[in-house]
């Protein structure tokens, strides 16, 4: 087999939409050489990895650009009701309205009472939990659990 052949047949053991691997077994019974089957996967994954950045760059670069472009909608609507002072205007192309509305300016939430705040839902500190425990401490509800991370350069 050439190594087009191997990235075709190991190709067929994934889901290409969702990268989960449909066939293991059929994975593991892949008639090469085991060096050869290791690196390949190896190498999908510094693949997989390289494509995963370039999307994560590209999608700060669109928000970005979306953030901008909502600013700027931002401020030419606040132009807009400022140069129109509340009047309609109306065109083949647009039309601009204003209806009235109303919301609430907090001026000093220090003084606002208990019923009226909101509180997020409590969140573990995961790294101060494992200190604890590292430092012989028990920690109620917590443990840790040991296991094994792969590293591919």
């Amino acid at each position: 087999m050439n190594l087009y052949q191997i990235d075709e047949e190991i190709m067929k053991c994934v889901d290409t939409e969702t990268g989960e691997i449909i066939d293991c077994d059929r994975l593991d019974a892949l008639q090469m050489e085991r060096d050869v089957k290791v690196e390949n996967i190896a190498l999908w994954i510094k693949n997989l990895r390289s494509d995963a950045e370039a999307l994560k760059a590209e999608e700060q670069a669109l928000a970005g650009r979306r953030k901008a472009a909502e600013n700027k909608a931002e401020s030419l609507k606040k132009c807009l009701t400022r140069y129109l002072a509340g009047q309609k205007f109306s065109t083949a192309k647009v039309a601009v309205s204003f209806r009235a509305t109303s919301s609430v300016n907090i001026t000093d939430l220090s003084v606002l009472p208990g019923q009226y705040l909101r509180y997020k839902d409590p969140e573990p500190d995961k790294t101060a939990i494992k200190n604890a425990i590292k430092a012989g401490e028990t920690v109620a509800g917590a443990e840790i659990v040991s296991g094994q991370s792969i590293s591919i350069k």
